[in-house]
């Protein structure tokens, strides 16, 4: 069972790399056009708009899943039922969104004022941001259906189009000089309300019936279980947000410049983002499925060991070369590049109590993950008002990773409780001590050039992984056989 979900992330994985790339193109390429305030308003907006798709989403995503499940399990008419649940959260996720354009675009000059003076300059940037939101809510639940339905190649090759077609309109602009006008970033946002249009046409279409019918009765089915999925995540998204939010607010001079390089360092951290995303895309239908409950305590137990495993060496793959990634970004924005390893760090915690949450999301306790939200939040609150006016980006760096960690504690806490399932700790810690083990032992030891550093972290890294495969006892012979055999196919 587990080489099906390997597979899938594999399928997703593909996807997810190579359109991450692309739209990482971005970060490179702003940041050399733009300076660290006028990054800083991108990163501000592309901090938010993951709070409003997940308020405005309300957790009718993992609800499809879970409940699209249950129609197959009941018998039937299963496609009937699965159309009905189609239409019922599609038609409440589009009206939600439809609905909060509206307000923006009323409201939009006190939606300017709250925000700062480079939003009062331009109004405009708030109204197409919202309806960048609102094009994207409108074809989550689109989106869904095809993973669903086990539509990975159409699945990608949307999310592909989608990204190459903003990161085409954006070198087209700046080609033409508009980024050089008075409306500025406002262009960037023009891009990708374009490329949100054409791709929720798209989606549309491909995911089958159109249809925006809202059974009430399923819907108050729906929100029983989703509920309490839009409370944690409203608190998961705002605990990722909040350090950038902290930022803007808190830091006493030349806040956006700040925020601008905190953002641009936390881009560079795109292959771990980029593992977590893909391995989520696959897990979350796959844990959601109709497995015994022994059959899912020891895959997700098995699963949750090698993330870890393979976070470790990618966290080692990125902070070892750091300088080499500080290339990324433009030259003002590097100064920044020594919280990296705290970020990396960061996200790998996200993808740990990403793992302990399924547990829940099967029982349908769903409460559970406000629990452990509103803890990370508190934590984000807290710590970043403690460091961030001292210290800066800095600051929220370890804020940030001081609320995962409080996260995966109450997570494990909480299965511990009410599920128990058997984690191979012990073997966990022992990847994450070698891990940080070789990484101390490259920072203490300076050799004196930069060939044989890269030479002796190289190295290190190859000793991690062969222990990673011996401890296993992964048949790395055999693997690569199979590979081989399934590519002549």
């Amino acid at each position: 069972m587990l080489e099906k979900l390997a597979k899938q992330t594999a399928i997703y994985g593909i996807s997810t790399i190579i359109g991450r790339m692309l739209s990482y193109l971005l970060t490179p390429f702003y940041t050399r056009i733009f300076g660290v305030e006028s990054y800083g308003v991108i990163t501000d907006v592309y901090a938010l708009i993951p709070f409003a798709l997940v308020v405005l989403t309300m957790g009718m995503e993992s609800s499809y899943f879970r409940f699209a499940t249950k129609a197959e399990q009941q018998g039937g008419d299963v496609a009937q039922s699965k159309r009905k649940l189609f239409a019922t959260t599609w038609g409440i996720t589009s009206l939600a969104s439809l609905l909060f354009f509206v307000l923006i675009a009323i409201f939009r000059n006190d939606v300017s004022a709250l925000m700062g003076a480079d939003y009062v300059a331009n109004p405009l940037y708030v109204v197409i941001v919202a309806a960048i939101v609102m094009l994207d809510v409108m074809a989550c639940i689109p989106f869904a259906r095809l993973r669903e339905q086990g539509k990975a190649l159409t699945f990608v090759l949307l999310k592909l189009f989608n990204i190459v077609l903003q990161v085409g309109l954006a070198f087209a602009f700046w080609g033409v000089g508009l980024f050089d006008s008075e409306f500025g970033v406002g262009w960037a946002f023009v891009a990708n309300l374009v490329a949100s249009a054409i791709t929720l046409l798209s989606v549309v279409i491909a995911s089958g019936r159109i249809s925006l019918r809202i059974d009430g009765a399923l819907l108050l089915a729906i929100f029983g279980y989703s509920l309490p999925l839009l409370l944690s995540g409203i608190a998961g998204t705002a605990n990722e947000f909040i350090d950038r939010q902290l930022i803007k607010y808190l830091v006493p001079e030349a806040a956006m410049a700040q925020l601008g390089i905190y953002g641009a360092i936390t881009k560079i951290a795109v292959v771990m983002t980029l593992f977590t995303q893909m391995y989520r895309l696959a897990a979350e239908p796959f844990f959601l499925s109709n497995f015994s409950k022994s059959e899912f305590k020891e895959m997700n137990a098995a699963a949750l060991k090698y993330f870890i495993m393979v976070s470790m060496f990618i966290f080692l793959g990125i902070a070892l070369y750091r300088d080499v990634f500080a290339l990324i970004v433009g030259r003002d924005f590097r100064e920044g590049i020594h919280i990296l390893p705290v970020v990396l760090g960061a996200n790998i915690l996200g993808g740990v109590w990403l793992n302990l949450s399924f547990w829940y999301k099967r029982e349908e306790k769903t409460k559970f993950a406000l629990w452990i939200t509103l803890t990370g939040l508190l934590g984000s609150i807290g710590f970043g008002a403690l460091l961030i006016p001292q210290f800066g980006y800095y600051g929220a760096a370890w804020s940030r990773f001081a609320a995962e960690v409080l996260m995966v504690i109450v997570s494990i806490i909480l299965n511990k409780i009410y599920y128990p399932t058997p984690y191979q700790f012990g073997r966990m810690v022992e990847y994450i001590a070698l891990a940080l083990a070789i990484f101390f032992v490259t920072e203490w030891v300076q050799l004196p050039n930069i060939a044989l550093q890269y030479t002796l972290s190289t190295l290190l890294i190859v000793l991690y992984l062969g222990y990673a495969v011996w401890r296993e006892k992964i048949d790395v012979v055999a693997m690569m056989k199979h590979f081989l055999r399934r590519g002549k196919r």
